[in-house]
């Protein structure tokens, strides 16, 4: 397969901003200006504008983004200086091209190993052949596979991919099931985990879309609302599995949770999901929290 061009993962990159943070009705208005690089600058410099309101925790104050969506590269970089590291191993898994993810700094800058995955085959081509371009003699350390992970596969996605015992960092984002496949793992021992949450479910109801091994946000509901789970959800399941809520980076897309015997000395302290709670940016622009919850509350919901 050809490289992409430029302007072709710039129209990549542009859709899924699309989907993920604008509702329906303005992604129909923003239909004729989705190839143009101005809009994505536009669309990307808002997502990655710090919040206006005080850091709800101690993580905020670093957001910085190098490959990251927004500022998760300076929050990881940030956590790790508390925690420290041990074999810098990673799985992520929902990376698309791999251009722009949570791992890829600490992969391509900081030497660290690993495995990526994504459901789309063009989109692991694409991203194979960019890490092969970036790191050289050392594309190695890097292992990217096209696979659509569940709660049934994901064990054995790890076990196939060498993927075992503790490691340094895990992150999911696959824009549905992502609190089923993270509570189904077994075979790792993230020391931190970074997930997406749903905001749109605001900090204290604790709910999940229920489990659809073929889950599509938009075939859900066409507002692209009805997705993953709540932060409450998350910091519940969490802790169930003895890992501590630290914060949320201000876009509200992402929570971050650190093992409690990584955590134990490190001077990163557990908040509460109204302490972490950041609404997600874009959606607020049309609709509050409550009236983007009434737009899905009518569908089925797991309690957790």
């Amino acid at each position: 397969m050809p490289p992409q061009s430029s302007a072709a993962i710039i129209d990549r990159r542009l859709k899924k901003l699309l989907r993920r943070f604008i509702p329906r009705r303005i992604r129909a208005a923003l239909h004729g200006y989705r190839s143009l690089p101005a809009r994505v600058a536009q669309l990307e410099g808002r997502l990655a504008e710090p919040t206006a309101s005080a850091p709800h925790s101690s993580i905020n104050a670093h957001e910085r983004r190098v490959f990251s969506q927004n500022g998760e590269d300076g929050i990881l970089e940030y956590i790790f200086q508390m925690v420290g590291v041990t074999n810098r191993t990673f799985v992520e898994f929902g990376v698309e091209t791999g251009r722009e993810c949570n791992t890829a700094n600490l992969s391509l800058n900081r030497g660290w190993r690993g495995l990526l995955m994504d459901v789309d085959e063009d989109a692991v081509k694409a991203a194979c052949e960019y890490y092969a371009e970036q790191l050289g003699s050392e594309a190695e350390r890097v292992k990217i596979v096209a696979a659509r992970v569940t709660p049934d596969n994901i064990n054995a996605l790890l076990r196939q991919n060498d993927i075992a015992g503790v490691i340094d960092l895990l992150s999911v984002d696959i824009d549905g099931n992502d609190l089923w496949v993270w509570q189904a793992i077994e075979l790792i021992q993230p020391r931190v985990v970074v997930i997406e949450y749903n905001a749109s479910l605001g900090p204290t109801r604790s709910l999940a879309t229920v489990y659809d091994a073929a889950f599509n946000r938009f075939d859900k509901h066409p507002s692209g609302l009805y997705h993953g789970a709540s932060l409450m959800a998350l910091a519940r399941v969490g802790r169930r599995r003895g890992y501590l809520l630290v914060g949320c980076e201000s876009t509200g897309t992402n929570a971050f949770f650190v093992w409690e015997a990584a955590a134990a000395g490190s001077g990163l302290g557990e908040v509460t999901t109204l302490q972490a709670f950041y609404p997600m940016q874009p959606r607020t622009y049309t609709l509050s929290v409550d009236e983007q919850f009434d737009v899905i509350k009518g569908l089925e919901f797991a309690e957790i």
